[in-house]
C-alpha cells in the first residue's frame, strides 16, 4: 500500500523489515513454528505439572504459573504475526490488528517484571517471615496479587499509549518486523511532547516501579541470609537465583531494544537488528519454564513422578 496524502485514508501498515528472503522463508517458517510450538509445549507442561499435583499448590508455583502464562502471551503477540508474514508479498497488517498487538506486547512487559515482584516478595516473606508465611501469603491474597499484577499492567498501557490510537498518521512504514509504538509515533503527522512522556510514564511504572521492589526483597534475603545457617543459605540460593537470572535476562533484553533505537543500529546487519528488536520474544519465554522446570527440586521430582506414571499407564 502506498504512502497516502490524506492520514486518514491510511488503513494498514507495512513492515518493511521482513524484506525479500526468497525460498529461505519456508526454512523461517519451520524455525519459526517449531520455536513458538516449543514455547507453548514447555510453558503448558509447567502450568499443568504444577496444576495437577496437589504438593505444588503453594504460592510460589501459583505466582510460577500466572508467569507461564505471560510467557505465552508475549509469544502468542508476535510469532503468528512472524508466521502470516513470511508468506506474504507485501508484509501489510491492519491499523486495528496493528493497535491490538502493540497493547499485549507492551501489556507483558509490566506483566512480566509485575509477576517476578511478587514472587520475590513471596520468596521474602518465606524467608524473613517463614512462622507467618502461610497467614501472610494464603491462597486469597495470592490469587488478589494475580488479579492486581494485570489490572496494573493494563492500566500502564493504557496510561501511557492511549494517545496512539486517535493519532493522524502521513506514513505508514514500519521498518520492524512487529508493530513498534515509537516507530509509528514516527508515522503521525505531528509529533508532540507527549510521546516522550508517555515512553518515560512506561519505564517508569512498568520496569523502574517493580524493579525497585524486587530490589528491596532481595536485599532484605540476603540481609537474613547472613545471619542463618550453611542450610538455609542453600535454600534460600536454590529458590532465588531462577528469579535473579529472569530479571537479568529483562534488562539485557531492555538494552537491546534501546540500542535497536540508536545510531549503532546502522552499523549492524540486518538481520543481527531484528534479532535484538526481538530478543526477549526469543529468549524470555523459554527461559522461565527451563530455569523453574529443571532448577526448583519439587517441579523436577513431579515432573519424573509424572513420566513414571505414564510409562506404567501405557505399558
Amino acid at each position: 500500500m502506498q504512502k497516502m496524502e490524506n492520514s486518514s485514508e491510511i488503513v494498514s501498515f507495512v513492515l518493511s523489515a521482513y524484506g525479500n528472503v526468497g525460498e529461505l522463508k519456508y526454512l523461517y517458517f519451520v524455525i519459526i513454528l517449531f520455536w513458538y510450538l516449543s514455547i507453548c509445549v514447555a510453558n503448558t507442561v509447567l502450568i499443568v505439572v504444577i496444576r495437577v499435583d496437589i504438593q505444588l499448590h503453594e504460592p510460589m508455583y501459583i505466582l510460577l504459573c500466572n508467569l507461564c502464562v505471560n510467557e505465552i502471551n508475549i509469544s502468542t503477540s508476535l510469532y503468528p504475526l512472524l508466521l502470516s508474514q513470511m508468506f506474504s508479498d507485501r508484509h501489510e497488517v491492519t491499523v486495528p490488528w496493528c493497535f491490538l498487538q502493540m497493547c499485549f506486547m507492551y501489556t507483558s512487559a509490566p506483566a512480566e517484571f509485575c509477576s517476578l515482584a511478587a514472587m520475590s516478595y513471596d520468596r521474602y516473606i518465606s524467608i524473613c517471615h517463614p512462622l507467618r508465611y502461610n497467614v501472610i501469603m494464603n491462597t486469597e491474597r495470592v490469587f488478589f496479587m494475580i488479579l492486581l499484577v494485570w489490572i496494573y499492567s493494563f492500566l500502564s498501557v493504557i496510561l501511557s499509549f492511549s494517545f496512539v490510537f486517535s493519532l493522524k498518521f502521513c506514513g505508514n512504514n514500519i521498518e520492524n518486523v512487529y508493530c513498534d509504538h515509537q516507530l509509528l509515533i514516527r508515522l503521525s503527522c505531528s509529533l508532540s511532547f507527549h510521546s516522550f512522556i508517555s515512553d518515560i510514564f512506561f519505564v517508569f511504572v512498568s520496569i523502574f516501579i517493580p524493579f525497585n521492589l524486587i530490589s528491596v526483597s532481595y536485599v532484605k534475603i540476603l540481609a537474613i541470609c547472613r545471619k542463618t545457617s550453611r542450610e538455609n543459605k542453600q535454600k534460600a540460593v536454590t529458590t532465588c537465583t531462577p528469579q535473579l537470572v529472569s530479571v537479568s535476562n529483562l534488562f539485557v533484553g531492555c538494552i537491546f531494544q534501546s540500542i535497536d533505537s540508536s545510531v549503532i543500529v546502522a552499523q549492524l546487519p540486518h538481520e543481527v537488528n531484528i534479532i535484538l528488536s526481538i530478543y526477549l520474544f526469543i529468549c524470555q519465554p523459554m527461559l522461565t519454564p527451563f530455569l523453574y522446570g529443571f532448577n526448583l527440586p519439587k517441579i523436577r521430582q513431579s515432573c519424573k513422578r509424572g513420566l513414571v506414571n505414564i510409562t506404567i499407564n501405557i505399558s
